[in-house]
């Protein structure tokens, strides 16, 4: 492994985990509701549903956050190195896996985690065997 120090940043790496803890404890606190995206994500689509300004403020704020920390600072150029296709497949099999999964990796990593839950504990562990194996055989066995 190679740590490239130029672009290193514990800092705001540090500063950015505090932020999305910060947030998710004051809208557990302020709504006694989750902040999994994904289930906010779909209250949002579903118009009229119960605290559904708030959930709709609070997934603004993630869209919204990029543009006002440009203000500040200059962005990094995204590089998509990956087929339009193959980024629509792998979204279609995110949304499902969250569906099937009860939740994404906010909910079960950040929110499940914090609240002891063994059920988000087990998704989190899933969800990372799962991540690590994918980049095992795509680097070391297709070679990509």
């Amino acid at each position: 492994m190679i740590i490239d120090w130029i672009n290193f940043t514990p800092w705001t790496s540090l500063g950015g985990g505090a932020l999305i803890g910060l947030a998710v404890s004051l809208f557990v606190l302020a709504n006694g509701r989750i902040a999994g995206i994904s289930g906010l994500l779909g209250d949002v689509i579903q118009l009229g549903s119960e605290g559904w300004s708030e959930k709709a403020l609070f997934i603004f704020g993630l869209l919204i956050a990029p543009l006002l920390w440009g203000v500040f600072t200059v962005l990094p150029d995204i590089e998509i190195k990956a087929q339009w296709f193959a980024l629509i497949i792998a979204g279609l099999l995110v949304g499902v896996g969250t569906r099937y999964g009860s939740g994404c990796t906010s909910g079960h990593g950040v929110c499940g985690i914090s609240r002891l839950s063994p059920r988000s504990i087990v998704a989190t562990v899933c969800f990372m065997t799962a991540g690590f194996a994918t980049v095992y055989v795509i680097r070391h066995v297709l070679g990509a």
